[in-house]
């Protein structure tokens, strides 16, 4: 067996879609995908399906963090992987260069023979910087950049850090500073760094968790301690970080939540925050669906009420070594224009698109039509309410449908500060209820959107609307 490859791909600080786009071609190909645990988990939906998913400190039965990993552990599971001939991605976060131990990955491969390449990504420094509006560099203030991590490698006798040489630097940032925060601050006024310099502490750079705040050096063990920061953050220290003050972008805009899984808007008023609260599977078994989709002749209508829908039901007919031309001569029925465009990418153009994109709109087209006798096959989510099919079978239809997708609430929604919100937007009354399920409630101050009537009176019945 031939000997696979392995990519060494920075993912980005934490926010899934800070990935590079070379970076994102190789998951959505990989075999393997090994990751650290600081990375979005989100960020591997983009992992093709069947892949292995594995995270480093999973390794281990006993609950830890990912440095309870030892490095060796890792590289025997890599070299192993890639071994057997297998398309392995190692997952590591922020940019795989800067304090990721990747060296000592590389010194297994290149001992193994195994062929690799490195790709890099956004850096927790870059992400801090950009998220809080501090420029690393200033022609005023900063002509140079220090990076710095506070936790050096404990089986060293010796420290490696030049700290008189770094506090020349006009911006010092800190990695993995938390820990030993108050020993870093004496150091730095130990070599002469005036206690008054400015700092940011950011954690959470990019996610609706992130969280800022600003001190001097002298106070900045207590404010950070005060501020309740946990790692990671990052602590940018030097004038540059005054501006923060003034061009923070994530506390001047508004802040919006968006819970539905729609591409994420851009160009719009405030800051979106793109948090799905539903995540959408294939079923575990298929053999109903691809039952009707063998004799899906004997239908006149096939009524798409979503484009997972039309994902899934074509994925299904591909499967069974259909294609498009398979069901010609149905009368195909889009719910609206998302769905409609998903039903283009496979070649096509549905017949019926109600004015108002909604199973009501569908009702309402279809008063016009006779349906008496027709047969109608409607493709749906595993928690769909029944509404649409009841109201098509008084109109004379006979009617069937099938799961061909799981609506689910996502794993390991985070904690989150509720009142950093200024809006929350529903998308579906799944949406909704995932939301009850997760989070109780909102705070009055937090202003409530919802997408379709059904939304809305699902946020009603749950006591989100006044």
């Amino acid at each position: 067996m031939s000997t696979g490859k392995v990519y060494l791909v920075g993912a980005g600080p934490g926010k899934p879609d800070l990935i590079t786009v070379r970076g994102l071609r190789i998951l959505r190909e990989a075999d393997v995908v090994v990751y650290d645990y600081l990375v979005d988990e989100r960020l591997l939906d983009e992992a093709r399906e069947g892949a292995e998913l594995i995270r480093c400190d999973g390794l281990r039965s006993r609950k830890a963090a990912g440095l309870s990993v030892s490095i060796e552990e890792l590289n025997r599971l890599v070299v192993e992987q890639a071994g057997q001939g297998k398309k392995v991605i190692r997952l590591k976060n922020g940019d795989p260069s800067l304090f990721g131990r990747l060296s000592r990955e590389l010194e297994a491969l290149v001992e193994n023979k195994i062929g690799f390449e490195i790709v890099p990504g956004v850096t927790a420094a870059s992400a801090a910087a950009a998220f809080t509006g501090v420029p690393l560099t200033d022609r005023r203030f900063s002509s140079s950049v220090a990076l710095v991590t506070g936790r050096e490698d404990p089986v060293k006798d010796i420290t490696l850090i030049d700290w008189e040489g770094i506090s020349g630097c006009s911006t010092i940032v800190l990695y993995m500073g938390v820990g030993n925060l108050r020993r870093t601050v004496e150091e730095l006024r130990a070599v002469g760094k005036s206690p008054l310099t400015p700092v940011v502490v950011v954690t959470r750079a990019g996610g609706p968790e992130q969280r800022t705040v600003r001190a001097r050096l002298e106070d900045l063990a207590d404010k950070t301690e005060a501020g309740e920061i946990a790692a990671p953050a990052i602590f940018i220290i030097g004038e540059t970080a005054k501006l923060e003050r003034e061009f923070n972008w994530s506390k001047i805009n508004k802040r919006i939540w968006f819970t539905g899984l729609s591409r994420e808007r851009f160009f719009l008023p405030g800051n979106y925050f793109h948090l799905p609260l539903i995540k959408i599977e294939p079923m575990e078994n298929y053999d109903e669906l691809d039952g009707y989709i063998r004799r899906i002749r004997e239908f006149a209508w096939i009524v798409f009420t979503s484009r997972y829908g039309v994902k899934y039901f074509f994925r299904r007919l591909n499967s069974l070594e259909f294609d498009s031309r398979h069901i010609a001569g149905r009368k195909i029925a889009a719910i609206g224009k998302s769905t409609e465009n998903m039903l283009l990418n496979f070649g096509v153009r549905p017949d019926l698109i109600p004015e108002l994109e909604s199973s009501r709109g569908l009702i309402r087209e279809f008063k016009n039509i006779d349906l008496r006798g027709k047969q109608i096959f409607l493709p749906r989510s595993d928690i769909s309410d029944k509404g649409l099919e009841e109201a098509l079978k008084e109109q004379g239809a006979r009617v069937w449908s099938s799961f061909a997708y799981r609506n689910r609430m996502p794993d390991n929604l985070p904690d989150l500060d509720l009142n950093s919100f200024d809006q929350v937007i529903f998308t579906s009354p799944s949406t909704v209820r995932n939301f009850i399920e997760r989070y109780k409630r909102l705070p009055a101050k937090v202003k409530v959107r919802c997408i379709g009537a059904v939304t809305r009176e699902e946020a009603r019945r749950c006591r989100l609307l006044n």
